[in-house]
């Protein structure tokens, strides 16, 4: 093989090496791109995830937040028609004080209800002797039937005739009065204790609207609402 010949050869030889080597260099290119790509892919799909999740996070916050500003709202408004619905009643019931008052103008008919009181809380107490507290512009009138009451409370419970002490040093409160519009007052009745102050009745024109009024709340409630009270 003469110089022309190898030297031909080796330039084949050459052109095979480069060929291969580009095209091994065209392989990695090909491949590091579909790679990268891959990748890009990856990373653009993960940022969307997280961006998603955020949004589903802060719209899963907004929605929360809406349905507490709507509760609290609620519970506002509710308490705003309980308190309107409060503000009915109660006025209802300072009408009914304040005719109470009439009750102890009418002196025939107070004397008859203070006779009924009187032997009501006696009943109630069944004592031998019982302490007695009145207003003091009743003492009067309570003294002048104590005897009829006594006389009919042990007809009614088949006993003696019991004692009645009256308290000639503390009264009840006085009728309210517009000097007196926010103190301590009585629109009529009586107290009655046990000798030892231990049982107490306390059947003032007061305190029997007190329970009335409690007794009577539902009915009150539905007939001005259409609804129980709870």
């Amino acid at each position: 093989m003469n110089d022309a010949d190898v030297s031909k050869q080796i330039q084949q030889m050459v052109r095979f090496i480069r060929q291969e080597a580009e095209e091994k260099a065209n392989e990695i290119s090909v491949s590091a791109e579909e790679e990268f790509n891959i990748e890009k892919l990856q990373l653009v799909e993960a940022e969307k995830k997280k961006i998603r999740q955020e949004y589903e996070r802060k719209e899963k916050q907004v929605e929360i937040r809406k349905k507490i500003e709507y509760s609290m709202q609620l519970n506002a408004s509710r308490i705003r028609v309980l308190q309107a619905q409060d503000d009915v009643v109660n006025s209802m019931k300072e009408v009914a004080a304040k005719e109470l008052l009439n009750a102890s103008r009418d002196h025939y008919v107070y004397k008859n209800l203070l006779n009924n009181l009187i032997v009501q809380s006696l009943l109630r107490l069944k004592e031998p002797a019982v302490l007695l507290r009145c207003r003091k512009d009743d003492l009067h009138l309570v003294e002048s039937i104590l005897d009829s009451a006594k006389e009919e409370y042990a007809k009614k419970a088949s006993v003696h005739s019991p004692e009645i002490i009256v308290d000639n040093r503390v009264y009840l409160p006085p009728a309210p009065s517009h000097h007196n519009a926010h103190g301590l007052h009585c629109s009529g009745g009586v107290v009655l204790a046990s000798r030892d102050g231990k049982i107490v009745c306390e059947n003032t024109l007061d305190a029997r609207l007190d329970v009335a009024f409690r007794k009577k709340l539902p009915e009150i409630r539905k007939w001005l609402f259409g609804q129980v009270a709870a």
